[in-house]
């Protein structure tokens, strides 16, 4: 009896650490990732609750996470700046006339009793909000000497995604990358179109214009005002073309001096 009895134990306790590592299995598994919402400023946007449980008997939250948690629906009520311009739709939140300070990570937490006590179940949704640039600063110098290194400067802090940045002399728009050549006159530049950054590295009198530049995405586009960058003939140059004007030899002189006499 005692030698029948232990295949049986083993097989029970084999069918237990089955079930036990199928039960780790299920409860280590990997959380699926945040949702997204993306929309325009100033549109409608719909963050939506999608917990498995949701009984006229549960208790909703809503939290906007952060540095600083803050509530965004709680105790049945909106609470804050939604307040005024939210609603909601069973578990969602419909948010109007969305702004760029909206954006973030929010979480909605559904709570409701069980057998076990209360059960809680979470998620989370990410608002992404698309911003049209704002008027770029731009840095032109008004002044610069020719054959030195200049860098024009152009930088939005609003747009998102971040935009794409070109550089306009007298209304015409400067290419990429220009370098010395046939057809452009002898111009070399370079435009960083991600940093907004027009960079000469010899500057000459042909450079010499009204400069401005335009910051674009997906959402619109604004442009800085025009700007004059006067190139002037350097010192070292101009003393250079004097040191190599003609000088009277010594002959020259001597030729001279005699027939003045």
């Amino acid at each position: 009896m005692a030698r029948t009895g232990r295949p049986r134990l083993r097989l029970l306790l084999l069918r237990y650490l089955v079930v036990a590592l199928g039960y780790h299995k299920a409860y280590g598994s990997s959380a699926p990732k945040d949702r997204v919402v993306t929309v325009t400023e100033y549109q409608d946007a719909i963050l939506t609750c999608k917990t498995p449980k949701q009984t006229p008997s549960s208790r909703l939250e809503w939290k906007k996470l952060g540095d600083d948690v803050s509530f965004v629906y709680y105790q049945q009520a909106l609470k804050g700046d939604f307040k005024d311009r939210a609603e909601m739709r069973n578990f969602n939140i419909r948010i109007k006339n969305v702004t760029r300070n909206d954006a973030g990570k929010y979480r909605c937490e559904v709570s409701a009793p069980s057998e076990q006590g209360q059960n809680l179940e979470e998620d989370t949704v990410i608002l992404e909000v698309l911003v049209a640039p704002a008027v770029p600063s731009c840095e032109v110098p008004t002044s610069a000497l020719s054959g030195t290194v200049v860098e024009l400067r152009c930088q939005d802090e609003e747009g998102n995604p971040a935009p794409e940045y070109t550089w306009f002399k007298d209304g015409v728009r400067l290419l990429g990358d220009a370098k010395p050549g046939l057809h452009n006159s002898n111009i070399s530049y370079t435009v960083n179109t991600k940093s907004g950054t027009l960079q000469f590295n010899t500057v000459s009198k042909k450079d010499s214009g009204e400069y401005y530049c335009e910051a674009r995405n997906s959402i619109g586009h604004r442009r800085c005002p025009g700007k004059r960058m006067q190139v002037e003939k350097n010192s070292f140059q101009k003393n250079s073309s004097a040191a190599q004007a003609p000088t009277m030899s010594e002959n020259d002189f001597k030729h001279t001096k005699s027939f003045i006499i």
